[in-house]
Protein backbone atom coordinates (compact mmCIF):
# COMPACT_ATOMS: atom_id res chain seq x y z
CA UNK A 1 0.00 0.00 0.00
CA UNK A 2 1.14 3.54 -0.64
CA UNK A 3 2.29 5.59 2.28
CA UNK A 4 0.55 8.80 3.10
CA UNK A 5 2.55 11.86 4.00
CA UNK A 6 2.31 12.30 7.77
CA UNK A 7 0.52 15.24 9.26
CA UNK A 8 2.52 17.01 11.93
CA UNK A 9 -0.28 17.69 14.36
CA UNK A 10 -3.77 16.35 14.74
CA UNK A 11 -6.45 18.56 13.23
CA UNK A 12 -8.17 21.02 15.60
CA UNK A 13 -10.97 19.45 17.57
CA UNK A 14 -9.51 15.94 17.20
CA UNK A 15 -10.56 13.47 19.87
CA UNK A 16 -7.95 12.27 22.32
CA UNK A 17 -8.67 8.74 21.09
CA UNK A 18 -8.24 8.02 17.40
CA UNK A 19 -9.19 5.11 15.16
CA UNK A 20 -6.48 3.19 13.33
CA UNK A 21 -7.06 4.87 9.95
CA UNK A 22 -6.72 8.32 11.53
CA UNK A 23 -3.54 7.27 13.32
CA UNK A 24 -2.10 5.83 10.09
CA UNK A 25 -2.72 9.13 8.28
CA UNK A 26 -1.18 11.13 11.13
CA UNK A 27 2.08 9.17 11.18
CA UNK A 28 2.34 8.37 7.47
CA UNK A 29 1.86 4.63 7.49
CA UNK A 30 -0.88 2.07 6.94
CA UNK A 31 -3.31 0.39 9.33
CA UNK A 32 -1.75 -2.94 8.36
CA UNK A 33 1.69 -1.75 9.52
CA UNK A 34 0.24 -0.57 12.82
CA UNK A 35 -1.43 -3.94 13.40
CA UNK A 36 1.82 -5.73 12.54
CA UNK A 37 3.79 -3.57 14.98
CA UNK A 38 1.26 -4.52 17.65
CA UNK A 39 1.62 -8.22 16.79
CA UNK A 40 5.41 -8.19 17.14
CA UNK A 41 5.41 -6.10 20.30
CA UNK A 42 6.68 -2.73 19.04
CA UNK A 43 3.36 -1.24 20.10
CA UNK A 44 1.12 -2.28 22.94
CA UNK A 45 -1.62 -4.69 21.94
CA UNK A 46 -5.15 -3.38 21.99
CA UNK A 47 -6.87 -3.70 25.35
CA UNK A 48 -9.90 -5.99 25.52
CA UNK A 49 -13.01 -4.31 24.15
CA UNK A 50 -16.57 -5.33 23.46
CA UNK A 51 -17.15 -7.10 20.16
CA UNK A 52 -17.84 -4.76 17.27
CA UNK A 53 -16.15 -1.73 18.81
CA UNK A 54 -13.16 -0.11 17.13
CA UNK A 55 -9.69 -0.04 18.66
CA UNK A 56 -8.99 3.50 19.79
CA UNK A 57 -5.49 4.91 20.18
CA UNK A 58 -4.46 7.44 22.80
CA UNK A 59 -2.20 10.41 22.16
CA UNK A 60 0.59 8.56 24.00
CA UNK A 61 0.20 5.55 21.67
CA UNK A 62 0.30 7.82 18.62
CA UNK A 63 3.49 9.45 19.93
CA UNK A 64 5.02 6.01 20.56
CA UNK A 65 4.22 5.03 16.97
CA UNK A 66 5.77 8.27 15.70
CA UNK A 67 8.94 7.48 17.65
CA UNK A 68 9.01 3.92 16.28
CA UNK A 69 8.66 5.22 12.72
CA UNK A 70 11.27 7.95 13.28
CA UNK A 71 13.86 5.55 14.68
CA UNK A 72 13.23 2.95 12.00
CA UNK A 73 13.66 5.54 9.24
CA UNK A 74 16.59 7.32 10.88
CA UNK A 75 18.60 4.26 11.83
CA UNK A 76 17.48 1.83 9.16
CA UNK A 77 17.42 -0.93 11.74
CA UNK A 78 15.63 -4.25 11.63
CA UNK A 79 12.41 -4.56 13.56
CA UNK A 80 14.18 -6.78 16.13
CA UNK A 81 16.91 -4.16 16.62
CA UNK A 82 14.24 -1.50 16.89
CA UNK A 83 12.46 -3.54 19.55
CA UNK A 84 15.72 -3.81 21.52
CA UNK A 85 16.28 -0.07 21.22
CA UNK A 86 12.75 0.76 22.35
CA UNK A 87 12.83 -1.73 25.22
CA UNK A 88 15.98 -0.05 26.53
CA UNK A 89 14.29 3.36 26.15
CA UNK A 90 11.27 2.16 28.14
CA UNK A 91 13.55 0.80 30.88
CA UNK A 92 15.35 4.16 31.01
CA UNK A 93 12.00 5.92 31.33
CA UNK A 94 11.17 3.72 34.32
CA UNK A 95 14.53 4.55 35.89
CA UNK A 96 13.94 8.28 35.30
CA UNK A 97 10.56 8.04 37.00
CA UNK A 98 12.17 6.45 40.05
CA UNK A 99 14.97 9.01 40.10
CA UNK A 100 12.44 11.87 40.16
CA UNK A 101 11.08 10.69 43.47
CA UNK A 102 12.31 12.64 46.48
CA UNK A 103 12.58 9.62 48.83
CA UNK A 104 15.26 7.71 46.88
CA UNK A 105 18.31 6.96 49.03
CA UNK A 106 21.68 7.93 47.54
CA UNK A 107 22.75 4.25 47.29
CA UNK A 108 19.59 3.40 45.35
CA UNK A 109 19.99 6.51 43.21
CA UNK A 110 23.48 5.30 42.28
CA UNK A 111 22.11 1.83 41.39
CA UNK A 112 19.43 3.39 39.21
CA UNK A 113 21.96 5.57 37.41
CA UNK A 114 24.19 2.53 36.80
CA UNK A 115 21.16 0.70 35.40
CA UNK A 116 20.41 3.65 33.12
CA UNK A 117 24.02 3.57 31.89
CA UNK A 118 23.62 -0.09 30.94
CA UNK A 119 20.53 0.74 28.88
CA UNK A 120 22.28 3.69 27.26
CA UNK A 121 25.28 1.52 26.41
CA UNK A 122 23.03 -0.99 24.62
CA UNK A 123 21.40 1.81 22.65
CA UNK A 124 24.74 3.40 21.79
CA UNK A 125 26.14 0.04 20.65
CA UNK A 126 23.27 -0.32 18.20
CA UNK A 127 23.58 3.27 16.94
CA UNK A 128 27.38 3.02 16.63
CA UNK A 129 27.12 -0.25 14.74
CA UNK A 130 24.68 1.36 12.31
CA UNK A 131 26.91 4.46 12.01
CA UNK A 132 29.94 2.25 11.23
CA UNK A 133 27.97 0.46 8.53
CA UNK A 134 26.95 3.79 7.04
CA UNK A 135 30.55 5.04 7.16
CA UNK A 136 31.71 1.88 5.37
CA UNK A 137 29.02 2.33 2.72
CA UNK A 138 29.98 6.00 2.31
CA UNK A 139 33.62 5.02 1.78
CA UNK A 140 32.65 2.37 -0.80
CA UNK A 141 30.48 4.87 -2.67
CA UNK A 142 33.22 7.52 -2.63
CA UNK A 143 35.74 5.04 -4.05
CA UNK A 144 33.30 3.99 -6.77
CA UNK A 145 32.65 7.65 -7.59
CA UNK A 146 36.41 8.30 -7.86
CA UNK A 147 36.79 5.39 -10.29
CA UNK A 148 33.85 6.59 -12.39
CA UNK A 149 35.25 10.14 -12.53
CA UNK A 150 38.69 8.84 -13.47
CA UNK A 151 37.23 6.75 -16.29
CA UNK A 152 35.26 9.78 -17.56
CA UNK A 153 38.47 11.88 -17.55
CA UNK A 154 40.27 9.11 -19.44
CA UNK A 155 37.52 8.91 -22.04
CA UNK A 156 37.43 12.69 -22.40
CA UNK A 157 41.21 12.79 -22.79
CA UNK A 158 41.13 10.01 -25.40
CA UNK A 159 38.43 11.87 -27.30
CA UNK A 160 40.67 14.94 -27.69
CA UNK A 161 43.76 12.84 -28.41
CA UNK A 162 45.64 13.49 -25.20
CA UNK A 163 46.06 9.79 -24.40
CA UNK A 164 46.67 6.82 -26.63
CA UNK A 165 44.24 3.95 -26.23
CA UNK A 166 45.54 1.44 -23.72
CA UNK A 167 47.05 -1.51 -25.63
CA UNK A 168 46.10 -4.13 -23.04
CA UNK A 169 43.78 -4.65 -20.09
CA UNK A 170 46.77 -4.52 -17.73
CA UNK A 171 47.57 -0.96 -18.74
CA UNK A 172 43.96 0.18 -19.11
CA UNK A 173 44.09 1.86 -15.72
CA UNK A 174 47.30 3.76 -16.57
CA UNK A 175 46.84 6.06 -19.57
CA UNK A 176 49.89 6.87 -21.68
CA UNK A 177 50.60 10.40 -22.89
CA UNK A 178 50.82 10.80 -26.66
CA UNK A 179 53.45 13.06 -28.14
CA UNK A 180 52.22 16.11 -30.01
CA UNK A 181 51.02 15.29 -33.50
CA UNK A 182 52.19 17.42 -36.40
CA UNK A 183 49.44 19.33 -38.12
Amino acid sequence: MAKHSPEQTPPPGTRTSLRIGDVARLVGTTPRTIRYYEEIGLLAEAPARPSGQHRLYTVAEVERLREVMRLKDLLGVSLEELKTLLTAEEARAEVRAQLRREDVRPERRRELLAEALGHLDRQLDLVRHRAAELTKLEHELCETRKRARRKIRELDAQAVGAFAPAPSAERAEQPQAVSERPD
